[in-house]
């Protein structure tokens, strides 16, 4: 029987061996193993990607979201305290960098038809305390509208880009510095470069983008002890430098990735079509192709059928995960965080299910699990 793997990552990573070995090679023969011109460089090169004109190479993408926070407590644009409006629908990390902060986080719904956060709520939930709101391009997906735009404007908010998954993504909408990507739509950005994203390391990886000339020089001392320079520590700081192995190897993958995220808008295409069940929801399709990278192919499958869905598709060697099966504000360790009521995050955790999508998974691949799905004996 045929294995459809959901995600293989040496397969992955097998097109690029030659360039990666040669990187790795020439940062050992460097000599410099923290920081130095293969950081810088990369820096640059994700400049010219984004359009953001500051890029700080940083340890992961939980760590960008926290040293951007930090800084804007370090500045004065945040307190403890503040609050922050996030997606209930994301990864966890959206809220444990609000968290870690000393602030706190506010859920916000999600619009059931693309699980990005529903902008026509938020202003309900706006408060004296609330400063910023943390929008998730989730899945690749870009998560900005002229609602959200709008309120950010009209009550003087902090525009945080968690854009973990949206490496190369447009936005059919100019931000507020007049740039289209993701990483330069608001006042400041992360990204992940874990493993399995579209552009992954060969470990944990991330980086911090923004407009912001001052938020970038503290942001950078943040991450480097606090110290701006040698033995002057500005802040009391952390140590969530890049490596240079990894920038190394970031520096090979980033000139492919339009050419990544072009394949896998390929394979959602052919789950869009072959894809013939009513039971299962697919993810909309864009009109403006290049505003989802789809990082994840996320069905929702309705009629408590999800999880035997993806029993079937293991049965037939098809790879599958959930992202994510629980929302933050249902993991033990928010049990005492205050929200509202979030009926359609709380409904879609039992209805989602992702299918591969990544290198590995061809076209013709995605035709054949689009058929197994469509002949599931229920």
């Amino acid at each position: 029987m045929k294995k459809y793997p959901f995600l293989d990552l040496a397969e992955v990573n097998a097109p690029y061996m030659n360039e990666m070995v040669a990187a790795a090679e020439r940062v050992i023969r460097s000599g410099r193993y923290i920081g130095g011109a293969e950081v810088e460089a990369f820096e640059e090169e994700m400049s010219q990607l984004t359009g953001a004109p500051y890029i700080i190479g940083v340890s992961n993408g939980l760590d960008a979201l926290r040293l951007i926070l930090k800084a804007y407590i370090e500045l004065g644009r945040l307190k403890e305290g503040d609050e922050v409006i996030v997606p209930a629908n994301t990864y966890i990390a959206s809220f444990l960098a609000i968290s870690d902060a000393g602030l706190e986080p506010v859920p916000v719904d999600i619009d059931p038809a693309t699980l990005n956060l529903d902008s026509s709520q938020i202003e309900g939930l706006i408060t004296p305390r609330t400063k910023a709101i943390m929008t998730v391009h989730l899945y690749g997906r870009i998560a900005l509208n002229e609602k959200l735009l709008n309120i950010v404007r009209n009550h003087n908010l902090l525009l945080i880009e968690d854009s973990a998954q949206a490496i190369g993504a447009r936005s059919a909408l100019k931000g507020l510095n007049g740039k289209y990507s993701a990483g330069a739509l608001g006042h400041a950005a992360a990204f992940s470069f874990y493993p399995t994203k579209n552009t992954g390391a060969l470990g944990d990886a991330g980086a911090v983008a923004t407009h912001d000339e001052e938020l970038a020089a503290t942001v950078r001392a943040l991450a480097n002890y606090g110290a701006e320079r040698r033995y002057h520590n500005l802040y009391k700081g952390y140590n969530c430098r890049l490596d240079p192995i990894q920038a190394a190897m970031l520096r090979v993958k980033l000139p492919y990735t339009n050419k990544e995220n072009a394949d896998r808008f390929e394979r959602a295409l052919v789950y869009e079509r072959e894809i013939k069940r009513d039971d299962v929801v697919k993810p909309l399709i864009p009109k403006d192709v290049n505003s989802c990278i789809w990082h994840q192919y996320v069905l929702r499958v309705k009629n408590n059928n999800r999880d035997r869905l993806q029993a079937y598709l293991d049965e037939c060697g098809v790879g599958t995960d959930i992202h994510y099966a629980i929302p933050p504000h249902l993991q033990p360790c928010y049990s005492n965080l205050r929200h509202g009521s979030l009926p359609e995050t709380e409904k879609m955790a039992n209805e989602i299910l992702s299918l591969p999508i990544a290198t590995g998974t061809t076209v013709s691949d995605a035709a054949q699990i689009a058929k197994i799905i469509n002949n599931a004996p229920f």
